[in-house]
This record gives structure tokens, sequence and C-alpha cells, in this order.
């Protein structure tokens, strides 16, 4: 078994590169890196209307026992999202009003858990965002260690301290650190590309035409009658 530990230091993405995957949201930014790193559907807001980017501080820790979480807390810096995955699925609720209250003191952006979220309304109330598997009433213990900025496996993709987490309506996206600046300049290039695509489609050209597809239906055997 892994010994329990707390990783304090960790590197951090560019900022810039940061707020450029922020402003490119989701959708874009799995396009932009080659279809990759998108978070399970099922995480989803709490409520909608909120995009975030930001480095991930990761919790690693027992199905229903958010014990790290408060842990997690002494780590986090201003401008981080937590990013907690149980060892074992668990729909349990692991974070509520209290908990955000905590992070939010120190500047955390927001959570993703690939468990359950309670105390939904007071989280709406204070505009704390959080995607989550599940909303559950059922409260946790605090009895069990396990890991601060380790790799972990959220809703089926790896999430590494310090890789850039980006959220919103469409869903939960991680770019690698490393990768960061990269895959922000290929976001922008693409929503640049579209911005002129969708003024071609406003004024009545036909997608057929842009992207080239008449010779690859006509290849699958499209018949017009």
């Amino acid at each position: 078994m892994n010994q329990p530990v707390v990783i304090r230091q960790v590197e951090q993405p560019a900022a810039d590169a940061v707020a450029a995957l922020e402003k490119c949201g989701v959708t874009t930014v799995h396009e932009a890196q080659g279809r990759s790193g998108l978070l399970a559907s099922y995480l989803r807001p709490i409520f909608s209307g909120v995009t975030l980017a930001g480095p991930a501080v990761t919790v690693s820790l027992p199905p229903g026992d958010n014990l790290m979480m408060h842990v997690a807390v002494e780590v986090c810096r201003p401008g981080n999202i937590v990013v907690v995955a149980p060892t074992s699925p668990c729909s349990d609720g692991y974070f509520g009003e209290l908990l955000a209250t905590s992070f939010r003191a120190h500047g955390v952006r927001g959570l993703i858990i690939d468990a359950g979220c309670r105390d939904v309304r007071s989280l709406r109330q204070m505009k704390f965002p959080v995607w989550s598997r599940a909303i559950s009433s059922q409260g946790t213990v605090k009895n069990t260690l396990g890991s601060i900025n380790v790799g972990v496996f959220c809703a089926g993709v790896l999430v590494e301290a310090g890789d850039v987490i980006v959220a919103d309506d469409d869903g939960v996206v991680v770019v690698k650190r490393a990768a960061a600046r990269e895959v922000a300049k290929a976001a922008e290039h693409r929503v640049e590309k579209e911005n002129a695509t969708r003024e071609r489609l406003a004024g009545g050209e036909l997608g057929l035409d842009i992207y080239g597809l008449r010779a690859k239906v006509a290849e699958l055997g499209l018949k017009y009658v």
C-alpha cells in the first residue's frame, strides 16, 4: 500500500496560458488538443453559466471519507481548482457549504469531484462552482488518510497536480501543464477559424462547400434524386 503523502510544492502552468484556455472553453480546448483529456460526461455542474480554468490540486481519498479534503486546503493557492478522486467508486456527499467556505477563503475557484456533493442550495447561493458525479445528502467520515498532489484518475482521465483544468457547461477537460501554452495557442487559432466560418455560414454558404464535403459524400455513394 502506498504511503499517504502531501506534496506541498507543485510547478504551476503559465498564467497567460490558463487565462487563454479559460476564454476558449471546454469544447474548443478538447478539439484543439486532438480530442483528448475530456473527463467522463457524468460530471455535471451544479449550476450553469460558469467557465473556469486553473491549476489542479489533486486529492486521492478513500470512499466515504473526506478527511483529505480538509488537508488539501492547507496547500491550495489562489486560482487552484481542486480535483477529488475516491480510490473506489462512491457517490456520498463529500463536499458542502462549510468546506466551500474554507476553500473560497484560500482562493480556490472550484471543485471537480468524481463522487457526490451536498448542500447544493447553499452552494448555488454562494456561487461556488462544483462539477460532480452525484448529489447526495449521505455524509462522510474523517478517519482515513489519502494523498494530496499525486496523480489521480478522475472520471476516467489521469490528472496530475499542476495540470490545467477547464470546466464549463460542456463538461471538464484537462490540459497537461507542460502543454498548456501550445494547447492555448491551438485553441485560440481554432476560435479565429470558427469565427470566420460562422460568418460564412451566416451569409448562407453551405457546410458542404466550406468543409469540402461534396467529394466525400459522393465517394460514400450519396445520390441526389
